[in-house]
């Protein structure tokens, strides 16, 4: 792994609290996290649509703190941060059909939520090391490729307009209250523990359902470009952040510098399970409206300064997909 030992050596013995913390990357972060000895204390609400999941922390939950709570619940949040170094803040709502569904709702978690988050923070912790958990999407449709950070933001989705601003609300207490914060922008994160149950959180998760259950994938429209990172190099940057001072106040793209067209993706996924089917459909209507199409993630920035870059082969990554959901399926369906 990136994180050298002078970074297990800074988190060893440290208090850390992840929001999402039963979440795909909130609990692959928090095994990385107890193999280099933290005090690793989580906070997921267990909502059904939102991808928190016991299972995913199977093997160490006997070694972390586990609070059932909704980071829209100011009072136990504030209880939960005042004794923390490093906060990861991965909480939220990912689905951008939800979004524009039950627009509220998404505004209560991606924004108001994290305003709620960073005010308990200054009250109680203004200290404490915060890395928090922004998406590609607040970029909009590319106007050009690769996506570097000075791209214009401008969101084709309710989703993306409340992640960009809990970004803002981040960035704004670094600069005027002095809580030590990095943004990631996340690009399309996939590996074991991700949700498979529908694509709420990625495509690729029911594409890989579908696949070990003996059904067809669908691909629609199938030019577009993208480009995923594996979750371990993902946990990576969010460490590596974490313990390097040159990241306090910055914003980076997390993302491979990769990119696939679905339709070639779609091969990718059916060569990685033996087999399958693949149906090619044109875009739904509704979704075409809030797609980006094509995009791919510029992650000099990130390392130039910090030295992270994203290292897993996606080849790895399908196969060890594959094989995490087949032995494990019955936990994430």
């Amino acid at each position: 792994m990136q994180t050298d030992d002078a970074a297990r050596d800074r988190l060893m013995g440290r208090r850390v609290l992840i929001t999402g913390g039963l979440g795909f990357i909130g609990s692959t972060l928090a095994i990385r996290l107890v193999e280099a000895g933290a005090l690793v204390t989580l906070i997921d609400s267990l909502v059904p649509e939102y991808g928190g999941n016991i299972h995913n922390v199977a093997g160490i939950a006997d070694r972390v703190r586990i609070n059932i709570s909704d980071v829209r619940d100011p009072f136990s949040f504030a209880h939960l941060v005042r004794d923390q170094e490093v906060l990861f803040n991965l909480a939220g709502q990912t689905s951008h059909m939800d979004s524009m569904t039950d627009p509220k709702t998404d505004l209560d978690i991606n924004c108001a939520a994290q305003l709620s988050i960073l005010e308990a923070c200054r009250r109680h912790n203004p200290g404490v090391r915060l890395v928090f958990a922004s998406t590609r999407q607040i970029y909009g449709r590319p106007r050009y490729l690769p996506v570097n950070e000075e791209h214009p933001l401008q969101p084709v989705d309710v989703n993306g307009v409340n992640k960009l601003a809990g970004e803002n609300y981040h960035i704004l207490y670094q600069q005027v209250h002095g809580i030590p914060t990095t943004v990631l922008r996340l690009t399309n994160v996939i590996g074991p523990r991700m949700r498979i149950r529908d694509a709420r959180q990625t495509f690729v998760g029911i594409w890989i359902r579908n696949l070990i259950e003996g059904k067809p994938i669908e691909v629609w429209g199938g030019s577009q470009l993208r480009d995923l990172l594996d979750v371990e190099d993902c946990v990576d940057a969010f460490l590596m952040a974490a313990v390097n001072p040159a990241a306090v106040g910055q914003i980076y793209n997390v993302g491979s510098p990769e990119s696939i067209s679905l339709a070639d993706l779609g091969r990718e996924v059916v060569a990685a399970n033996g087999g399958g089917e693949i149906i090619t459909r044109e875009y739904p209507a509704d979704r075409k409206r809030i797609d980006i199409g094509d995009y791919c993630t510029d992650a000099t920035k990130i390392a130039a300064e910090i030295g992270w870059t994203a290292r897993t082969p996606l080849s790895r990554t399908l196969a060890r997909c594959i094989d995490y959901y087949r032995a494990q399926i019955a936990h994430y369906t």
